[in-house]
């Protein structure tokens, strides 16, 4: 990579969505950051926010590279842009999410992309519009690298005794059945900065990335050793409309008794399930907290049963951590979630652990929220997980890393 062209746009993808920031990886700046809705629909709609720039319009974007190929002309626009052309982008960077037999970071190629495809009924949310995405901007895109991170990279120190299930060895050996655990980026991002702001290299953190997709990771000296998601981003912690943990065992039963398909089963643990399947409302945490002060009591029951589960897994890393220095709050509902942040550290004195209600119904941005006798610190703290991947992206183009 040009060491004088460091601007690598980060890409966060959904199947009709492009999300980007572009970063100067010189100083970290953030450049620009918006993307482009609707993908593929009659009428798509373009954002971007350039320094104090602030726009919106109708597009046409067919696919995501012409989405993408949007998202640089306003980059590049004469008059607000921060790029004099498309050329000064050094990568895209992608938030990827599984490629089985690849991990960690690597240039996105054909062989990448056949792994990719290989493991879409683990991921599939995520990989196949990522797939799609990545073949098709590399296709009209070919001088721009394509450099994936893979969220499961930074659960690779977690030790194999947490990481197997109890099934036949060579299931991992062979097939690649383990945990490798999810929102990597978030995490390693988590880990970092509570180092910087709690000093100490060896600080016990437990970040709770809490949002429309959640987990928990257990985090000592920088390293991941026990998070809750496991195989797929299906598992751990309930998800909005994902279903968390569930014995493998139901599902026969369920076929047998629904005359649905293993097809059929999995698309509703996968799209119909988690808070909205409990509430048969909603999966947004904001419009159970109005259902349940309505007297809806599915609405409550779904909020009490993602606490509880955020409660048993963080029991869990409090013993594999023997305590814990701190306990962080991100992701959409770990940052704006004030009374699930009371719940989950609701009667936690024994252990140490004592939120402030008044700097917890206060809290902004990265902000302590414990009182000032609790041995545990808890903190509400905005993950990066973009920049994470700039900085990976970064680190691969300069030649640092194979």
């Amino acid at each position: 990579m040009d060491g004088t062209n460091r601007k690598i746009l980060v890409a966060n993808l959904g199947s009709t969505s492009f999300k980007y920031r572009l970063f100067d990886m010189a100083d970290e700046r953030q450049l620009a950051r918006g993307g482009v809705d609707r993908i593929g629909s009659s009428t798509s709609y373009c954002r971007v926010e350039i320094g104090d720039y602030r726009n919106e319009c109708e597009v046409e974007a067919p696919d995501h590279a012409a989405a993408v190929t949007q998202c640089f002309a306003q980059l590049t626009n004469p008059k607000h842009g921060c790029c004099r052309s498309a050329t000064e982008i050094a990568a895209i960077g992608f938030k990827a999410v599984f490629a089985g037999r690849f991990g960690g970071v690597q240039l996105v190629n054909e062989e990448v992309l056949l792994a990719m495809e290989e493991v879409c009924h683990v991921a599939p949310a995520h990989n196949p519009a990522y797939v799609v995405a990545m073949r098709t901007i590399g296709q009209q895109l070919p001088d721009i690298p394509l450099v994936a991170a893979f969220e499961p990279g930074f659960h690779e120190t977690i030790p194999s005794r947490t990481k197997l299930y109890a099934v036949p060895k060579r299931w991992a050996d062979e097939y690649h059945i383990r945990r490798w655990g999810y929102h990597g980026a978030s995490h390693r991002y988590i880990a970092g900065r509570s180092v910087e702001l709690l000093g100490g290299e060896d600080l016990r953190v437990i970040s709770c990335h809490l949002g429309g997709s959640s987990s928990l990771c257990a985090i000592r000296s920088g390293k991941s050793v026990a998070t809750t998601m496991g195989m797929s981003p299906q598992s751990g912690l309930p998800q909005n409309n994902r279903v968390g943990d569930f014995d493998p065992f139901a599902l026969p039963w369920l076929m047998e008794q629904t005359g649905q398909s293993l097809e059929e089963i999995l698309d509703e643990l996968a799209n119909h399930s988690g808070l909205l399947g409990l509430s048969g409302t909603s999966g947004d945490i904001r419009d159970l907290e109005a259902g349940a002060a309505a007297g809806n009591q599915d609405c409550q029951l779904a909020l009490d049963h993602y606490v509880t589960e955020i409660r048993r897994h963080l029991g869990g890393m409090l013993v594999e951590l023997a305590g814990a220095d701190a306990i962080i709050f991100t992701g959409g509902i770990g940052e704006n979630g004030t009374r699930i942040r009371a719940d989950v550290c609701r009667d936690m004195e024994c252990f140490g652990i004592v939120l402030d209600p008044t700097a917890n119904e206060s809290a902004s941005g990265e902000t302590p929220i414990h009182t000032a006798g609790s041995r545990t610190q808890i903190w509400t703290l905005p993950t990066n997980e973009e920049l994470v991947v700039a900085r990976q992206t970064d680190v691969l183009l300069s030649g640092k890393v194979a």
